[in-house]
């Protein structure tokens, strides 16, 4: 059976605010799987209490393909045909990435193919930049380098701080991120 494109897994690893608002924004597509790679992610819960499945199991200190392949059994069996990643913390291999390839959404904070990783606000601000913002690509075996299908552009202001500027962009990913996942699972 081929799994279908508008039934959406999210992958969280915290409170999951991009998460619900995907949830809050489905139209054209249905959320039909939370997994978490943390037990105790507060958006699992939130989830839950709106009567999606979540699945959850601690990745810390277990081998990365054992981990890989367990979440890709609750995707399959959840028949989600869309993985939208949504502040998941954990790198996914490349046996998981190609068992799922073209099908994978993530939500980056930064205007790729500018500060790929991790911390990327403050290395926004230590460039003096005077634009920032937010990127949702395609998840590939490559970090944070698969092609771009939307971003959003916030100015940085002069004062600004990691958790000032963070704010405004977290505004702009939860207003981009629903819509492109939206156009994405329509195509």
């Amino acid at each position: 059976m081929t799994p279908d494109p508008a039934k959406v897994a999210i992958l969280i690893s915290g409170r999951g605010s991009n998460m619900r608002r995907l949830i809050d924004a489905a139209d054209n597509y249905e959320v039909v799987l939370v997994a978490s790679n943390r037990p105790d992610a507060p958006g699992l819960d939130w989830a839950a209490e709106r009567g999606i499945a979540t699945w959850s199991e601690d990745s810390r200190g277990q081998d990365r393909a054992a981990f890989d392949d367990k979440l890709a059994v609750a995707i399959e069996t959840s028949g989600a045909g869309t993985i939208a990643l949504a502040g998941f913390m954990r790198i996914l291999g490349p046996d998981f990435i190609r068992r799922f390839e073209g099908r994978m959404l993530n939500i980056h904070p930064s205007l790729l193919p500018k500060y790929k990783g991790l911390d990327t606000h403050a290395r926004a601000l230590e460039a003096g930049d005077a634009v920032h913002g937010c990127s949702v690509h395609v998840v590939t075996e490559e970090l944070d380098a698969g092609e771009v299908v939307a971003q959003a552009e916030v100015p940085v202001k002069e004062g600004d701080t990691v958790s000032t500027l963070e704010a405004r962009v977290l505004a702009e990913e939860h207003r981009l991120y629903p819509a492109a996942l939206a156009r994405f699972v329509a195509r």
